[in-house]
């Protein structure tokens, strides 16, 4: 199944001084992907990170996220929806294809 997680930043973080955490949670997520866990990873236009995981649910994913160093120290969190095929085009178009 897959799975989106979406961070949020902690306020107040100079992450100036959180360069060795950034260092251990890109090896992380690293092997979460030669895992073949992490399928896609992308920022946003705020720099939220915005995963895309294959896990068998919700709960899966959440462990392997809350290992990560920087959800660790609390200075990210996320949030996680389960990803469903659409249908929606075969509702619309149902006897027109």
């Amino acid at each position: 199944m897959k799975i989106l997680a979406i961070s949020t930043e902690a306020e107040g973080v100079n992450w100036d001084l959180e360069q060795p955490a950034m260092k251990k949670e890109a090896a992380e997520v690293y092997r979460l992907y030669l895992d073949e866990k992490v399928r896609e990873i992308y920022f946003t236009e705020n720099y939220d990170a915005v995963i895309i995981l294959e896990c068998e649910g919700v709960e899966e994913a959440g462990r392997l996220v809350n290992r990560l160093p920087l959800v660790k120290k609390k200075l990210i969190s996320f949030r996680f929806m389960e990803l469903h095929p659409y249908t929606g085009l075969s509702r619309i178009m149902e006897g027109e294809i």
